[in-house]
């Protein structure tokens, strides 16, 4: 496959505790057509820092525990340099970095805005998908899907947003309801949205969310709380001028 060189590719991998699993994950990546990854440390106690830094990643240090908050403190790091388009993964190893391609070519392409990886629409492994996390990623799409007339079938981590569309959206959630706030907002701005069916392993630990009950009632009740949120609460949020996009 050959990459347009023009366009640069980075990174932003959210990190608490995860020595065991992260080093196995940047070995998968190919690293040929991203220009930087960013391990954003989140609040680790463990050596996931040093790891990262061992492996030739860009490291940011965020003591303040969330995943949200981890989002955003990268973030704030690349405006210094900004890429053309960002991909989040998460640095658990559940996620196949090979669906780097799938989800990035679309944007190059210029045919989309923001494409995300559908767990649900590819092949999970065994155990790999608790329950809760199966029917919390139903719940919360159908009621996307209702309010917001989109058509999404998941709430997978694994994702690809222009840097132009990122910012546009105003990201502010600390923790649990980034994922579900980034494909509201998307929505709403009228973002040219695409799902792409991606296989999922089982993650190296153990999960900090699905892994604990206190974990899925947090994650649940925010996710929840940040649909209403947007749906009942919040005023009208920009949308997209670019040609091709919804108004």
């Amino acid at each position: 496959m050959t990459w347009n060189r023009h366009f640069k590719i980075d990174i932003l991998i959210p990190a608490h505790n995860e020595e065991d699993a992260l080093p196995v994950l940047l070995s998968e990546i190919d690293r040929e057509p991203v220009r930087r990854i960013v391990v954003v440390n989140n609040a680790s106690t463990d050596r996931t820092g040093e790891l990262a830094r061992e492996a030739g990643c860009t490291v940011v240090d965020c003591e303040t525990p969330g995943y949200g908050m981890a989002c955003l403190a990268g973030i704030d790091y690349m405006r210094k340099d900004p890429p053309d388009i960002l991909v989040f993964l998460d640095g658990d190893r559940s996620d196949h970095p090979r669906y780097l391609a799938d989800l990035c070519l679309p944007i190059i392409d210029n045919e989309q805005d923001f494409v995300l990886g559908s767990r649900v629409k590819g092949k999970a492994e065994q155990g790999s998908l608790t329950v809760t996390q199966k029917f919390g990623n139903w719940l919360a799409t159908t009621l996307m899907n209702f309010f917001w007339k989109t058509d999404y079938s998941d709430l997978g981590p694994f994702r690809a947003i222009s840097w132009e569309s990122l910012e546009r959206l105003g990201m502010a959630d600390t923790n649990y309801g980034w994922t579900i706030e980034m494909q509201i907002k998307a929505a709403t701005a009228g973002l040219r949205l695409l799902e792409i069916p991606v296989d999922y392993r089982n993650r190296i630990g153990i999960s900090k969310i699905s892994g604990t009950v206190s974990g899925v009632i947090k994650a649940g009740y925010k996710i929840l709380y940040t649909i209403f949120k947007y749906r009942f609460l919040a005023g009208p949020l920009p949308r997209q001028s670019k040609a091709g996009a919804s108004s």
